[in-house]
């Protein structure tokens, strides 16, 4: 049932996750636990606590505000369970081969070491993606003004706007065909595939998970779609200059919280709604889904699973939209 129509769900779920390295994470309204496939074929299981996760503040609470919370609090925990989820894979086998450069760094930081390589890993990706995503796409829609063809203000947005989905969109597919990746992928529609089963209020087992579909409108890959399509409005409403590149950029950035606020209410409605206009917006992250997303197989399944369980409320009402 995967790429067929399906019968309805019977509920929203507040529930969502994201792959990690062989392995699930799910977080709910109260709980989160990330599940691992070990390298001796168990499974790891960790649950934690979310601090305010009944009641929270208020700016996680207010429309538009909220979802720029949201949004960096997914990028902070998702990095530590990727992180994590990576250091579960390694062996005494790993640490043999380790060089010595390797080992004398483990022996001089010891703990220190992982949250070093890590923040020095998410400071390589932010630059990096200020270069794919806002640099370089104004600066070859700025020469495509200036030597090819004369555009408008909200033209330039327009065409810098389609780049940017366009490097998404080449990057994941690129990402698809390295084996590591990949296996991830099929982890995320695992995730997917699981709550899918889980709204439609279905026993929880590898065989009843399997019928369902891996996309949902409520996922990461729609959210940071929509993210890069609305910034082709607000830009073009706060009529961010086209003058000075670097400027542009640093404007851009200082944008991003109002972007992210409205991508987070509109996946909230996708989320929630199944309409006319939910579907629209929903199209373009659900067919970007085939890319993210792979058909898992049964013990990707049962991390999902785990991870899942663990995250439902005693309280199943307190978890419906």
């Amino acid at each position: 049932m995967s790429g067929k129509s399906q019968p309805k769900e019977k509920f929203k779920t507040k529930i969502g996750g994201q792959a990690v390295i062989e392995g699930v994470m799910m977080r709910g309204i109260d709980k989160a636990a990330m599940a691992c496939r070990l390298p001796d074929g168990t499974i790891d299981l960790e649950e934690w606590e979310i601090k305010g996760g009944k009641n929270p503040p208020w700016y996680r609470k207010t429309p538009f505000v909220r979802g720029i919370f949201s949004f960096l609090t997914s990028l902070i925990d998702g990095y530590k369970c990727l992180t994590r989820s990576a250091n579960k894979q390694m062996t005494e086998d790993d640490e043999e081969e380790m060089t010595a450069f390797e080992k004398w760094l483990d022996e001089k930081l010891g703990d220190k070491l992982t949250p070093i390589i890590s923040g020095i890993s998410m400071v390589l990706g932010v630059v990096l993606a200020l270069l794919l995503f806002m640099y370089i796409p104004s600066l070859i829609s700025k020469f495509i003004d200036k030597h090819i063809i004369s555009l408008s203000s909200f033209g330039k947005n327009v065409i810098e706007g389609l780049l940017k989905i366009a490097v998404f969109i080449g990057y994941t597919a690129l990402t698809a065909l390295m084996k590591d990746i990949r296996r991830t992928y099929e982890y995320h529609g695992a995730e997917h595939k699981t709550i899918a089963c889980y709204e439609h209020e279905e026993e929880l087992t590898v065989e009843n998970v399997k019928k369902f579909t891996r996309f949902h409108p409520r996922c990461g890959t729609s959210f940071i779609f929509l993210v890069l399509f609305i910034s082709i409005f607000v830009n073009t409403i706060f009529r961010v200059s086209w003058a000075n590149i670097m400027l542009r950029v640093l404007i851009k950035v200082a944008l991003l919280p109002v972007v992210t606020g409205i991508a987070y209410e509109l996946i909230r409605l996708a989320g929630r709604y199944d309409n006319i206009f939910t579907r629209i917006i929903s199209a373009p992250g659900l067919w970007i889904q085939r890319i993210t997303t792979s058909e898992p197989d049964a013990s990707q399944i049962e991390c999902a699973i785990a991870a899942l369980k663990a995250c439902i409320p005693e309280n199943k009402e307190e978890d419906k939209w």
